[in-house]
């Protein structure tokens, strides 16, 4: 069986530069012939500020929002989040979102397309402290665009397109996929 990944857009800004490094990696990803990936934009899903009396662990979310939430991402055996870093840690939309399932993202691998000063490993590394805690397999490998190749494409700076930077970058989303693909093979596996 082919395991099926969500690259997750984390940001919902109208201004956000997410969607051009999605598409970049999307375009890498759907080239390949061990997983099926679909691309899931949070701005398609309208999420409330988590306000559910529990966790869906412990009891069923009330919100049809939180819901229609749940039942997208549990279709995955695994996800890439595409990040900004916002003041060292993820967006506010993407914990959000998070913490609006956690029964759907256990025991399924996670990694991450971030940018940012430091590359968005700020970001990443906060990123993977929530997977754990939500039993998830964070997984080494990620993408990382620094300052200097986010100013080359990005609108703020000379707006070039992704393949301007992809040299330097692609390798390290061919080791995320790799990663992503062993791991959600594992833990299909189990579980």
């Amino acid at each position: 069986m082919i395991p099926k990944i969500a690259v997750i857009i984390g940001s919902t800004r109208p201004t956000r530069f997410a969607d051009k490094p999605a598409a970049w990696f999307m375009d890498i990803a759907k080239k390949r012939e061990d997983m099926e990936v679909e691309l899931v934009d949070l701005r398609e899903f309208d999420l409330p500020f988590f306000a559910e009396k529990a966790s869906n662990m412990w009891m069923p979310s009330e919100d049809p929002r939180a819901v229609a939430w749940q039942q997208k991402i549990g279709e995955f055996d695994g996800y890439v989040w595409i990040t900004a870093e916002y003041n060292h840690s993820i967006t506010g939309s993407m914990k959000n979102a998070l913490d609006q399932a956690y029964k759907e993202w256990v025991r399924k691998p996670v990694g991450a397309v971030a940018y940012g000063g430091v590359g968005g490993a700020r970001a990443v590394e906060h990123l993977r402290t929530i997977a754990v805690e939500l039993q998830m397999v964070p997984v080494r490998n990620a993408v990382h665009i620094g300052a200097g190749e986010f100013m080359k494409v990005s609108p703020l700076g000379k707006d070039l397109p992704m393949s301007e930077i992809s040299e330097i970058i692609e390798p390290s989303a061919k080791g995320l996929l790799d990663d992503i693909a062993w791991w959600a093979k594992a833990t299909m596996a189990a579980r």
